[in-house]
């Protein structure tokens, strides 16, 4: 069976392309933007990949035309394939018919935290024996691809794992399915790691989304488990709506909580009794709550907490979550995903508890749906406050960002060429820094050109 996925390149629409190839599909795809880490995962596992959406690529003739949520009305292959009456259907109900129907789903959702969280997941799940499938929106390194079929689970020879998790996410499906992606899943296990307002493009304010993720709640049997961050109102108002699930808390007064903090890690506990002590590298407290919550959903599964603990003290984090790109001349490049006020002040304060003292050079390209419309704008400067400096890429933006970040003073410049931001940070850079890159696209190759060109700097 064929099929032609339309938006390829999007992490959740390309995970379903390696998923679709793995399960024996012949798969193609198009889409308008290709960067990596998805172009490359894509091209390593033999899919065709086509630049645009040309018209032409109805004669490819597939059994079913694959919809992301990036094509809409007037996309010039969509309108082809409603005008000439061609078979087609949403990414995630895709997934849901072909791959989720059968399967024991564990669903990460939260506005802040799903990839990571995912990832967490899959690995205690994997380290177990487990062999889950997985669909995360980013590259987890433990595994080096962002999806998979499930696997043979080592308690079990020959069999095939009831487990699949998935980044859950709450944009909506697709221009003809404006619910939100999650609701297709029907969790068994569901994670509700935080929420707050975003994707301002598609909803008016945080009720809204707390309705969505009430959806989502309706969904989870009585037999399952909801983990949810008791330290959000929101949340509370969402199960407060409703519950017919058992839930478990992290991070309140009850439930999972973070105990004492070592400079290596911290102690887990449950319902205030020591479960064992983390050690591990990865920076913030946000991250302790994502591990929290992780632990709660892999041992509704039957991951022992102990054995839970013991595999995430080997998790390698996620790609373009804090990854180190490069250092020359003593100077350290990051990337990270950060493209949400909230995302942006956990990030740099945690990279400010590993570098102490040293500098950081906060470079922010606002290209989400959300920061393009300008909804968050005001919280950006105390979103960037832990930061030295802060050098804003403003191009293709209908709001001032000098504007918005004068309140920042010298701290703040703003460019909208991008070859001029990359000048002006390596000719601020001095040796020791930390060049903490935040966007949630390609920013046009950044990283590697202010590694060159600070690479080609010559010393003081």
């Amino acid at each position: 069976m064929h099929i032609h996925i339309l938006g390829i390149c999007g992490t959740f629409m390309g995970g379903i392309a390696v998923i679709a190839k793995q399960a024996g599909f012949r798969v193609t795809g198009c889409d308008a933007n290709v960067y990596p880490p998805m172009s490359t995962q894509l091209a390593a596992q033999g899919i065709e990949l086509i630049q645009g959406f040309d018209v032409s690529q109805t004669d490819l003739k597939p059994d079913v035309f694959v919809i992301g949520n990036v094509v809409s009305r007037g996309n010039p292959l969509m309108e082809a394939i409603l005008n000439q009456g061609l078979p087609y259907i949403s990414g995630p109900q895709w997934l849901a018919e072909q791959v989720l129907h059968d399967k024991w789903v564990l669903a990460v959702a939260g506005t802040h935290g799903k990839t990571t969280t995912s990832s967490m997941l899959a690995w205690i799940l994997e380290y177990a024996g487990l062999a889950p499938g997985f669909l995360i929106g980013g590259i987890p390194q433990n595994f080096g691809l962002s999806a998979r079929l499930p696997g043979e689970p080592r308690q079990e020879p020959g069999g095939s794992s009831p487990f699949f998790v998935i980044e859950a996410d709450e944009y909506d499906t697709a221009f003809f399915d404006k619910r939100s992606k999650f609701v297709h899943y029907r969790p068994r296990t569901a994670v509700l790691n935080n929420l707050e307002y975003d994707h301002a493009d598609i909803f008016p304010d945080l009720a809204a989304i707390e309705t969505q993720f009430h959806h989502l709640v309706r969904t989870v049997p009585g037999q399952g488990l909801i983990v949810a961050n008791g330290r959000e109102a929101s949340l509370d108002r969402v199960l407060q709506r409703g519950c017919w699930t058992p839930v478990e808390h992290i991070g309140g007064r009850a439930g999972w909580q973070i105990g004492t903090q070592h400079a290596d890690g911290f102690d887990v506990l449950l319902d205030g009794q020591h479960q064992g002590r983390l050690q591990w590298g990865l920076l913030g407290e946000h991250n302790q709550m994502n591990a929290l919550a992780a632990l709660a959903a892999a041992r509704h599964v039957g991951v022992p907490v102990d054995v839970g603990i013991v595999a995430l003290s080997q998790f390698q984090s996620v790609k373009r979550r804090m990854e180190i790109k490069g250092v020359q001349n003593e100077v350290t490049v990051y990337d990270d995903f950060a493209h949400h006020p909230t995302a942006i002040d956990t990030t740099v304060a945690g990279l400010r508890r590993k570098v102490g003292q040293a500098r950081i050079l906060a470079v922010l390209e606002p290209r989400s749906n959300t920061m393009k419309l300008g909804t968050m704008k005001d919280q950006l400067p105390a979103s960037l406050r832990e930061a030295d400096l802060t050098f804003c890429y403003g191009a293709n933006l209908g709001w001032d960002v000098a504007a918005a970040l004068a309140p920042m003073g010298e701290q703040a410049r703003t460019f909208d060429q991008l070859d001029t931001l990359v000048q002006a940070v390596v000719a601020a850079s001095r040796p020791g820094d930390h060049i903490l890159v935040m966007s949630n696209g390609g920013f046009g190759g950044i990283h590697q050109k202010l590694l060159d060109a600070l690479g080609n700097r010559q010393p003081a």
